[in-house]
């Protein structure tokens, strides 16, 4: 069984789960927005919400905008922290290159997802123990587990001299 929390609300369009088992509850725009190719816009959500202590919500882009328009949320996650109390706002960017998207009153623009977090305790050491993965950063891990040519992709490797 899921955890149910309640949150108080004040919204005109308040979130709302489509099925059942669904993680993010659809946030609904309450102004009309146009974007253009490449613009962003900080739409209205008409939603404010009272998160008990010990949760968060997180404001996370619709796949299907994402995928058939090119729609994303700037800052994803946008974090809502529990002592905040001022209308949830929405940073959507149309990363199309050439389509504009009009956004209406109403339409379903991101999902909000609730869950509860942990407070960390950061304690000063001198070194950090190791790991198998250590100081690899950002794509070190590639993206297959087939061994590929190093020019194979276009991508240049450690042994790939740079031009």
């Amino acid at each position: 069984m899921t955890d149910v929390v309640e949150v108080p609300i004040v919204a005109d369009l308040p979130p709302h789960y489509a099925h059942a088992n669904d993680a993010g509850a659809d946030l609904r725009a309450a102004e009309a927005v146009e974007l253009g190719p490449g613009e962003r816009a900080l739409i209205g959500t008409g939603v404010s919400i009272a998160l008990p202590e010990g949760y968060a919500a997180f404001v996370v882009p619709r796949s299907g905008l994402a995928a058939k328009h090119g729609i994303t949320v700037v800052n994803s996650p946008g974090t809502v922290d529990a002592g905040y109390r001022g209308e949830i706002k929405v940073t959507l960017l149309n990363t199309d290159r050439s389509e504009r998207f009009a956004v209406a009153e109403g339409d379903r623009i991101a999902q909000l997802i609730v869950m509860p977090v942990t407070r960390a305790v950061f304690v000063p050491v001198a070194e950090l123990p190791s790991s198998e993965r250590g100081v690899a950063g950002f794509g070190s891990t590639g993206v297959s587990d087939a061994p590929r040519a190093p020019e194979a992709d276009g991508r240049r490797t450690s042994s790939t001299p740079a031009v």
